[in-house]
């Protein structure tokens, strides 16, 4: 998926990591390398968990023997640098806004 020209996507996330409060997204041929200005990431509750060492088992898991992707991109909040001329600039290396779409898919709500 190329996202060049694009100002919104929405993706799956593959994990949140309440740790950092970092998502990952898995990278595949859906999902591109670069994200537009405007990220919206969808999460499900049950894939929230307190460390990023808990996120592997879990991928492997449901991923399969042989079936993990090359990479993953760690979103961790709209992108921000002061690398250009010590000014603080939105979205030079990512998203300049994200929004998280949480899932309740506990077994009390299903």
């Amino acid at each position: 998926m190329n996202m060049a020209g694009k100002t919104v996507s929405a993706t799956p996330s593959s994990g949140g990591v309440s740790e950092t409060g970092s998502l990952m997204l898995r990278r595949g041929a859906d999902m591109p390398y670069t994200l537009p200005d405007t990220h919206i990431a969808v999460l499900k509750a049950s894939d929230i968990v307190g460390t990023y060492e808990e996120v592997w088992p879990r991928l492997r898991e449901r991923e399969g023997n042989g079936n993990m992707p090359r990479t993953f991109l760690w979103v961790m909040g709209p992108s921000r640098t002061g690398d250009i001329e010590q000014t603080i600039q939105l979205g030079a290396h990512g998203p300049r806004r994200l929004h998280i779409v949480l899932v309740d898919d506990t077994k009390e709500n299903s």
